[in-house]
């Protein structure tokens, strides 16, 4: 970049300042525990960055760190000076996705996926049907017995393993746009269904608004939506996320809501930072804060709304894997918990080390599949000694990871992973 003034602005140059060196964010990175080297601490990225930007280092050194960073924000929550790493962190990876050249066939590969795929509900659709017809038709079985996925790459084949039963195309057209509460109405909801949670988990998202019925709330599921952005600006790709901010923002203009609900921790944190993506002032910004204000994660909402009482017993023991956004980002750290102790016949074994990540970050277990495992196995050590049933997370990427984990650990006989909001379908919630 020949302008250091405008790589300065991009890569966040002043923000860096903030940072003291003082080394309280090293025992909380995940990447540091695991690689064990100060570049790829919180402190050790942030003074690489200062140095690009002084050009005194080039971008391509600053690659590979920035890369193998989760993006779980562990740092920011014992950060003494308040430093904006993920802002810091969205500058240096936009500034390398700009400066680094890739092959013809990579940047269709990542335009489709990120501008098209992802955004698309008529790929995440086709996603789940053919997901569908793959389990339906036997085809799975047939390739687990005749080893078939061992010519996927490595991340796509141990995915294979732990991706869950999923509706017919039938059941998928069955969806409303509009549910009446169960009861006397309470509030308005809007419901966010995602990209991942919608085309893999989309009997979750079903639950998802049964709960939210249930609860005394309408529930809403408005056209228009679209991907949260998160992947995209987790490549580095700003624009294209801004783009889909925008989109969203629109769609939830719709109507008269009081909250705009979400069930994976991951879109959550990306929608209640669409402000930071417009000129402070700006209309967008000001359009983007009173969609911001109104984002909530559905355990909030059950919390609030207080409308269920469980009549089955979920005798389990059960162990709880915070998602790192909704917790670091979102700051929703009590509603699952608070939820969690309502249903009956649970037994709770909380984790020695809960806000440890547990790798997934997005696309990382895919791209830095190795390095994901590793702090997997870091993670599952904790699950283990606690020796639970049942893993209960917030987060669809969270939620396919810890699956993996137990694979990886050998307890699939024992031990299994679910969504929050499926345990509590579980109990047989009915309203108060």
């Amino acid at each position: 970049m020949s302008n250091v003034a405008e790589l300065q602005k991009k890569i966040g140059y002043d923000l860096t300042f903030d940072c003291v060196q003082c080394g309280y964010c090293l025992p909380v990175c995940p990447t540091y525990e695991t690689m064990e080297r100060e570049t790829h601490s919180p402190r050790g990225r942030i003074n690489l960055v200062k140095m690009v930007a002084e050009e005194k280092i080039g971008i391509e050194e600053l690659q590979n760190p920035i890369e193998k960073c989760l993006g779980c924000m562990a740092c920011t929550t014992v950060c003494p000076t308040d430093v904006q790493y993920g802002t810091i962190l969205e500058g240096a990876k936009e500034v390398i996705e700009e400066n680094t050249e890739k092959p013809r066939r990579t940047e269709r590969l990542e335009s489709f996926l990120f501008e098209s795929f992802f955004p698309s509900k008529g790929w995440m659709n086709r996603l789940g049907e053919a997901t569908w017809l793959y389990q339906a038709s036997g085809l799975q079985r047939v390739a687990e017995r005749l080893h078939l996925t061992k010519v996927a790459p490595t991340p796509l084949e141990q995915f294979e393993k732990v991706i869950p039963d999923l509706p017919s195309p039938k059941e998928r057209r069955q969806r409303k746009k509009a549910y009446a509460a169960d009861g006397p109405k309470k509030m308005t909801v809007a419901f966010f269904i995602g990209c991942i949670m919608d085309g893999l988990f989309w009997r979750t998202n079903e639950k998802t608004i049964e709960l939210l019925k249930r609860s005394g709330a309408e529930v809403l599921v408005l056209d228009g939506q679209t991907c949260c952005g998160a992947l995209q600006a987790h490549s580095g790709q700003i624009d294209t996320s801004v783009e889909l901010a925008k989109q969203n923002i629109q769609a939830f203009e719709q109507g008269s809501i009081d909250y705009i609900v979400n069930n994976a921790g991951g879109c959550g944190a990306r929608l209640v930072e669409y402000h930071k993506l417009f000129e402070e002032g700006s209309e967008w910004e000001e359009r983007a804060l009173s969609f911001v204000r109104k984002v909530k994660d559905i355990s909030e909402v059950l919390v609030e709304l207080d409308g269920l009482q469980f009549t089955e017993s979920v005798n389990e023991v059960v162990t709880y894997q915070p998602s790192c956004h909704m917790t670091n980002v979102q700051k929703v750290k009590e509603p699952p918990l608070n939820l969690l102790e309502k249903v009956p016949g649970i037994t709770f074994k909380e984790l020695e080390r809960p806000d440890f990540c547990c790798g997934s970050a997005g696309v990382y277990n895919i791209v830095n599949y190795e390095e994901s495992m590793e702090i997997l196995d870091v993670k599952m050590k904790d699950v283990c000694a606690r020796d639970p049933e049942t893993i209960v997370t917030t987060n669809p990427g969270c939620l396919l990871q810890m699956k993996l984990g137990v694979e990886r650990a050998g307890k699939k006989e024992d031990m299994s992973a679910a969504h929050l909001v499926d345990v509590l379908m579980r109990a047989n919630p009915v309203p108060k």
